[in-house]
């Protein structure tokens, strides 16, 4: 199939051009101002910022084990729908991800029924239990983007240790959710002023930020390539600026919620309610800082779906997790780059190139890569509206935001895997 992408605004070298891109049997054969259109179906993108598909290092795609929450065909179709061309899916899951046996439950659905491209995590620990006994890791090294217990903490810094030699040796990265289990106290929502003044438990800082520090450390000892999901702390922030001006190979990723909410903007509602919290104005801010000055890489979605039961029971009461596919961009280009706290270009760059880039996954529209491409319309203006999602989840603090750009088409390996014109 040969096609051509014309008269858009194209992210090349990280800048946008006027240039067109032309794509044969799913890879970029040129890219520029003179590209030859014989034989080829004509994508009219006038009008629309033409970039390389977006990539999400950190989504929950609940299946195996609880499809009643997500499947891998719904979520990829959210994926699509938002500009995203790959995935990385979490190993919350029955079984979880720890042995070859295992993980090829999940791979052969994904074979199946992806709209794009999911690769997925293994475990760190057996069972995803955030201690003990080691995944098969060796043996999942091939078929997975890296090594995570997301959800869970590991807990004994000498497992982290064993873990980060193994994945080093291996030449995968350990993702790691940092949460200090005996620092947790009950909590359920950030240990701040909403807290205090409404008479909620408090998850505090430390418990993630702790964490952090003992990894770095770990990083430090075994060279071991160390991403930290979610950042939502001030102190984590500082942390890895600390570890990468040292040289050593730590990244980080934060999401969109934690860079435009604070915990006096929660409600009484479970889809307010995420693990890490919402957390200060303080954190909030410097999360911004990182995300400027490049201490943060990576934009997350943590895309986390649950039934509306799960999410009806208040916050205290509600599972953990919100859904993020669908309003990562609009939400990010409004609040963010039409504020000025941020540049589009910059936004691409942490949402595309650079999880690319730590991962091994593409995000660059450059002749004799995959066509993984997305279109976008920022002038579309809409409210963000949760019965329109593809994803089965919707619950999403931006429920009813006035947001500004929409993805109107994506292409995966050049073939359409969503058409939203």
């Amino acid at each position: 199939m040969k096609r051509v992408i014309k008269g858009g605004r194209t992210y090349v070298d990280g800048a946008f051009v006027a240039a067109d891109i032309r794509i044969e049997d799913g890879i970029i054969t040129a890219v520029g101002s003179q590209v030859d259109e014989e034989g080829a179906e004509v994508i009219d993108a006038t009008g629309l910022h033409v970039v390389p598909g977006l990539i999400d290092v950190h989504v929950h795609f609940r299946e195996p084990g609880f499809a009643y929450k997500e499947t891998i065909a719904t979520g990829s179709a959210a994926a699509a729908c938002g500009g995203y061309t790959t995935v990385c899916p979490m190993p919350n899951l029955k079984p979880a991800p720890d042995t070859k046996a295992h993980l090829e439950e999940q791979l052969e659905i994904i074979r199946r029924t992806a709209a794009v491209k999911v690769i997925p995590y293994g475990t760190i620990t057996r069972g995803q239990m955030g201690r003990g006994e080691l995944s098969e890791m060796a043996a999942m090294k091939r078929d997975v983007v890296g090594f995570s217990d997301d959800g869970r903490g590991v807990q004994e810094e000498g497992d982290m240790l064993q873990a980060m030699k193994l994945a080093s040796s291996l030449g995968k990265p350990i993702v790691a959710h940092c949460e200090v289990n005996s620092l947790l106290n009950g909590g359920y929502i950030h240990d701040g002023e909403y807290a205090r003044l409404h008479g909620h438990r408090g998850i505090c800082s430390e418990s993630e930020w702790r964490q952090v520090e003992r990894d770095i450390a770990l990083a430090r000892r075994t060279g071991c390539q160390y991403h930290v999901c979610h950042v939502s702390t001030k102190e984590s922030v500082e942390l890895v600026r600390r570890a990468k001006a040292e040289g050593l190979r730590v990244s980080c990723e934060t999401a969109p919620h934690y860079l435009v909410l604070t915990d006096m903007d929660l409600q009484e509602e479970g889809r307010f309610k995420m693990n890490p919290p919402i957390r200060s104005a303080a954190d909030r801010d410097a999360l911004l800082r990182g995300l400027q000055d490049g201490t943060i890489d990576v934009i997350a979605t943590d895309h986390a779906p649950h039934s509306a039961e799960e999410k009806s029971r208040g916050l205290k009461g509600s599972a953990f997790g919100i859904v993020g596919l669908e309003t990562a961009f609009p939400v990010l280009y409004k609040y963010l780059v039409l504020e000025g706290k941020l540049t589009l270009e910059r936004l691409f760059e942490v949402m595309s190139v650079l999880p690319g880039r730590l991962f091994g996954l593409g995000g660059l529209l450059t002749v004799g890569a995959p066509a993984d491409v997305a279109l976008f319309d920022l002038e579309a203006r809409y409210k963000v509206d949760p019965s329109t999602f593809r994803s089965m989840g919707h619950a999403t603090p931006f429920e009813g935001w006035e947001v500004q750009g929409r993805c109107v088409m994506t292409l995966v390996d050049g073939r359409t895997a969503y058409d939203g014109r």
